[in-house]
């Protein structure tokens, strides 16, 4: 079926495009949502206004997710959980846990569908993520996956001092 797209779909068609998609598509999911029109002669008319006024929704959305995207960029997330005997945690890491970590280390929501994260996060590590927040604008962020206590414990040791030759002066037998 020939359909005038009314709106951005993404991975498929801009606004004012002609295509040819499946019926199906096109009566299950395009014309209900009025994402497209049926292609024709009279609506075909259409296509300019509907470019014009796509591209400048594209720009202004594009501005907008470029100002989200420089926030969000280059920020590290220190995450915890349980760590098993095997190394591996007892639940794993998820693109929702993510999603709620973010939002309360920035205060900025993001859709769960923006985190490209093929496979949950199962060990302990460091793992650059990428968002992508609008087709031509991604963000880059690092989770730091810790065991409970992990990160408690490497504070502590940084508030040790130092061991210097001056401080282990041998000390002679029978002394405490």
């Amino acid at each position: 079926m020939r359909v005038l797209f009314l709106q951005d779909v993404i991975n498929v068609a801009n606004a004012g495009e002609i295509k040819e998609v499946a019926n199906g598509f096109a009566r299950n999911y395009l014309l209900p949502k009025n994402l497209a029109t049926v292609a024709t002669p009279e609506q075909t008319k259409r296509i300019a206004k509907l470019k014009r006024v796509a591209e400048d929704k594209r720009v202004k959305e594009k501005g907008n997710w470029q100002a989200v995207a420089d926030k969000l960029e280059g920020t590290t997330l220190h995450i915890q959980g349980k760590v098993g005997p095997t190394g591996m945690f007892y639940g794993a890491i998820s693109v929702t846990r993510i999603i709620q970590e973010l939002a309360e280390s920035t205060g900025q929501e993001i859709e769960r569908r923006t985190v490209e994260l093929s496979d949950p996060i199962r060990q302990p590590g460091s793992y650059e993520i990428n968002l992508r927040l609008h087709q031509t604008v991604s963000a880059s962020i690092t989770v730091e996956a810790v065991s409970e206590g992990q990160q408690d414990v490497a504070e502590d040791f940084d508030e040790l001092p130092e061991a210097s030759p001056a401080n282990m002066e041998p000390q002679e037998e029978g002394q405490p």
